[in-house]
Formats: C-alpha cells, sequence, structure tokens
C-alpha cells in the first residue's frame, strides 16, 4: 500500500491530490487569473492530508509535475515537493505535465494534443495516441495553419490556449475539448503509483523543472 501526495502547479491550476495505491482519495485545486501558488500550495496539502486522515509520515513518495509550463508555478511546485521529500526522506517523482493534460481527453480514436501557452502563437505540446502513449516528444512551438495537418484521423485538443489555436488551426477533423483546460493532480495518480513501483524516481538535491524555454525577464513599460 502507498500513499503519495502529488502536486501539479505548472499552470494557473495550484492542485493537490492525495493518492492511495494508483487511485485519487482527495484533490484540491485552484485556478486563478494571477498565479496565487505561493499562499494556496501549502495549505491544499495541509487540507489534503487532513481530509485523507492522514498525516506527513504516512506518506511514501511525494509526485511533482515537472512540466514544461509556468516558470513561477514550477518553481513553487518543484521547490515544495523537494523540500518535503528531503524532510521525510521520501522518493522524489517526476510527472510529465502534458501526459497530465492529456489524460483527461477520455478519447477512443485519434490523437491527443495538449498544448500549454507559452505566449503570443507559441505552445508548448506533445503528441499522444488515443491510450495516451506518447508518439511525440514535448516541443515549444508556433501555432500556422499547417501545424499538425499530416494527421487525416480525429485532433483532438485540449489546454489552456484553444481560443488562440482556434484562430488558426480550422481543418473539420481538428476537435477543441474546451472543458479540459489544465493539468490537474488528481490525474497523476496512475502515473506516480507507477512509476513508485519501478523506483522511477528522481535525485532530490538535483532535480530541476523542464522549463524548455529558457527564462526571460521583460521590463516593465
Amino acid at each position: 500500500m502507498s500513499y503519495i501526495l502529488n502536486i501539479e502547479t505548472a499552470t494557473r491550476n495550484c492542485s493537490v491530490a492525495i493518492s492511495k495505491d494508483g487511485e485519487t482519495l482527495v484533490c484540491l485545486e485552484m485556478a486563478e487569473q494571477g498565479y496565487s501558488h505561493a499562499e494556496k500550495l501549502h495549505v491544499f496539502i495541509e487540507e489534503s492530508l487532513a481530509q485523507a486522515q492522514l498525516v506527513y509520515k504516512d506518506l511514501d513518495a511525494i509526485a511533482v509535475s515537472q512540466g514544461p509550463g509556468s516558470y513561477t508555478g514550477l518553481r513553487i511546485g518543484v521547490s515544495a515537493a523537494k523540500g518535503l521529500a528531503f524532510a521525510l526522506d521520501i522518493p522524489l517523482i517526476a510527472v510529465d505535465t502534458l501526459e497530465v493534460l492529456a489524460l483527461q481527453a477520455k478519447v477512443s480514436d485519434g490523437v491527443i494534443v495538449p498544448v500549454i501557452d507559452a505566449r503570443r502563437m507559441e505552445v508548448y505540446s506533445a503528441i499522444f495516441d488515443s491510450n495516451v502513449q506518447k508518439i511525440r516528444e514535448i516541443q515549444a512551438e508556433i501555432i500556422t495553419e499547417d501545424s499538425f495537418s499530416a494527421f487525416d484521423q480525429n485532433v483532438y485538443f485540449v489546454g489552456d490556449c484553444l481560443e488562440k489555436c482556434k484562430t488558426v488551426l480550422t481543418k473539420q477533423n481538428f476537435i477543441f475539448l474546451d472543458d479540459v483546460i489544465f493539468p490537474s493532480a488528481k490525474e497523476m495518480a496512475k502515473i506516480s503509483d507507477e512509476k513508485y513501483k519501478k523506483n522511477d524516481t528522481v535525485d532530490v538535491a538535483y532535480f530541476e523543472p523542464y522549463y524548455l524555454k529558457d527564462f526571460m525577464v521583460t521590463a516593465k513599460k
């Protein structure tokens, strides 16, 4: 029996879940226009443990969404996960953010394209089959009318930037699942449990989020 604390902060959604043997017991999350991760994350962790009737020493591992995504969100989530894993002396598990997002699609055909906003017409994306097996690795790419045009089957898009994608991705086989916006910790349970069983963990001291692009600081206008 394994209890895992799952943390997802790669987007505006601050999300925490407690899972037992790959099943989500409790999930607390909030997506606000501004990033409130610094204020909400540790509160959600405490509340989720209380709702699951657990304490920190009951946890067997910490799982964290590794990116790509928001630099600030990832930094906050990974810092919290590393601190807890180190303090509790338990394994740290890294989970692919886009896989977590793709898992919410629940389709039986075609391919799934999770997209996370990366400013202007650029997105972070990957491609999965209908069984959520990755068939193209993560990229930071600029969306044009030719993007994903090689696919004749249904292409299902999920993520937080569908509105801007709709302006250029107009093929009839492109389907936008508007109700799937953010990755959620509740979808991490199965992945983190499988990784825990295989001892697929990361080094707490050296693990860094998968930013994909260098963080850029811009001056205020």
